[in-house]
């Protein structure tokens, strides 16, 4: 006779991004009442469509609606705010620091790892001290406050040395990130200068700088050229196959020689899986990334699932040309892993055979501003408005939740005819700074 399970059976996810959120929303639709519990942990209690980050930047999109709360798109899951620290399988046991301070052990019988990635950095002297990253909402708020204060602080100097310093903008990473980041501040930026008398458009000096020969490699590489020159046309300077020397008080060292000075140094050179992963017992590839088999379960674990940027999960399209090839860690597959891992989750609770993933590269779309993009979808090639229009839509079908689609529409709408929004809020930076005056005074 089979053993009476005391509880349903408790699942618990580490991670609340993509993989994570859309994980627990199939979950929550597809299991039966009573047939098991789920648990979402994660250090913030929303979760960052980070394709748009960018245009919540760039004041094309409020910074709330590119979040979705993890509370109320999740409501049948529990959902903790806390830093997982620790995976012990051997156990079956995570080990988090929740948000008020007091570690606790937390109990699982099915586990999915949905850590996703974090910036890669280098040890280029001054990044530490005067890079700024693109992966968080609160990255993104802060890079829009920057840029329009530099705006205002140019304005009202003097100094002709550092008024050159705050209108030199650095982007450091080739890829979308990259890519999307400087061309939405430019043209931010560009439209934000109709309303500031004393600085030209021609005084501004974006940088691009990329370490490969080429921009953008998922796609074509006649897009990727035809992005760079489109990008220079807009006074833009693009550095390929350049890397960065030294950062050291914003002054920006480039290895073919190029020197200058920059107030904004903004990196988006890769990512690389979770650390908290090297602290499990769960079997890791050599880029820190956790073993799966194409059906997304860990290799050797029973009951242990990963998927996203943190997985390394075989890519069935590519397996005839490239035996070892992995999904590469975009917002494709991990949108689309979930999905599937929400019901192999449930078909294995219910004894049935998981499915394999598989999803043929698509293409991939590129906003570089308002009315300007690039695309190369199913092979063929679009830019200008119909990639700008094609990127939009991709994106806000992917968005979670109607109440965000309907939100970030109204944005684009109120953007068409109003403009972009051209306020910083830098004092959200230091919230305190006017009151401890007026206390002092």
């Amino acid at each position: 006779m089979a053993a009476v399970k005391s509880h349903p059976t408790r699942i618990v996810i580490v991670g609340g991004g993509y993989v994570g959120m859309y994980t627990a929303l199939g979950l929550q639709k597809k299991l039966r009442s009573g047939e098991a519990s789920v648990t979402v942990i994660d250090p913030q209690p929303h979760m960052t469509y980070q394709p748009f980050l960018p245009e919540a930047a760039a004041g094309s999109i409020e910074p709330r609606h590119v979040v979705a709360p993890l509370r109320k798109v999740l409501k049948r899951c529990h959902v903790v705010t806390g830093r997982v620290t620790k995976i012990e399988h051997a156990r079956k046991i995570v080990t988090a620091e929740l948000s008020d301070g007091h570690v606790e052990e937390i109990e699982y019988d099915v586990l999915v790892s949905a850590l996703g990635a974090i910036s890669r950095t280098l040890p280029i002297p001054g990044l530490a001290e005067v890079g700024i990253g693109m992966k968080t909402i609160g990255e993104a708020i802060y890079v829009r406050n920057h840029v329009l204060s530099r705006l205002d602080q140019a304005a009202s100097t003097n100094n002709a040395d550092l008024r050159k310093k705050l209108l030199s903008f650095v982007v450091i990473g080739g890829g979308f990130a990259g890519i999307e980041t400087l061309a939405e501040l430019e043209d931010m930026t560009r439209y934000a200068l109709k309303y500031y008398e004393g600085i030209k458009p021609e005084e501004m000096n974006w940088v691009l700088v990329e370490a490969a020969g080429r921009i953008m490699p998922e796609v074509s590489a006649k897009l990727g050229a035809w992005t760079v020159e489109a990008l220079e046309k807009r006074g833009m300077k693009i550095y390929l196959d350049t890397r960065v020397k030294s950062l050291e008080g914003g002054h920006v060292i480039l290895d073919d020689g190029t020197e200058f000075d920059s107030d904004t140094i903004i990196w988006t050179a890769g990512m690389k899986a979770n650390p908290v992963l090297r602290n499990t017992d769960l079997p890791l590839d050599e880029r820190g990334r956790v073993r799966c088999t194409a059906a997304m379960q860990v290799q050797g674990l029973d009951g242990v699932w990963a998927a996203g940027d943190c997985s390394a999960v075989p890519d069935l399209s590519r397996i005839e040309e490239d035996p070892t090839a992995t999904c590469v860690p975009n917002a494709q597959h991990a949108i689309r892993q979930s999905k599937l891992l929400s019901k192999n989750i449930v078909a294995s609770l219910r004894g049935q055979k998981p499915k394999d993933y598989f999803h043929k590269y698509l293409g991939s779309v590129a906003g570089l501003g308002l009315y300007k993009g690039v695309a190369d979808v199913f092979g063929l090639r679009f830019k200008g408005v119909p990639a700008w229009f094609m990127h939009r839509s991709y994106h806000v079908a992917f968005m979670p939740t109607v109440n965000r689609k309907l939100r970030v529409l109204m944005d684009w709408t109120q953007a068409l005819f109003y403009g972009r929004e051209i306020v910083a809020l830098g004092q959200i930076n230091d919230p305190k700074s006017d009151f401890d005056r007026a206390v002092q005074s």
